[in-house]
């Protein structure tokens, strides 16, 4: 369920029409070709929606969505 919202959110942030090709292990610069300030937002909204800080040196480390799931379940 945690994965599915933040699925959601980057396909809102992202304008995606479909996310339902969007696994743990899709990159968000790579596969959904997001830049910088695409996942700074991203990160933003991740962080509003689930009340969790995510430092910049925790976000620059994250390689897929999986990585983002994780950090938000560990750190809710």
């Amino acid at each position: 369920m945690l994965f599915e919202k933040v699925v959601k959110i980057i396909g809102e942030q992202l304008g995606l029409d479909d996310v339902s090709n969007i696994e743990a292990t899709t990159s968000l610069m790579n596969d959904l070709e997001a830049d910088s300030l695409d996942a700074v937002e991203i990160i933003m909204a991740i962080e509003d929606e689930f009340g969790v800080e995510i430092p910049d040196e925790e976000a620059e480390k994250f390689k897929n969505i999986g990585d983002i799931v994780k950090y938000v379940e560990a750190n809710q």
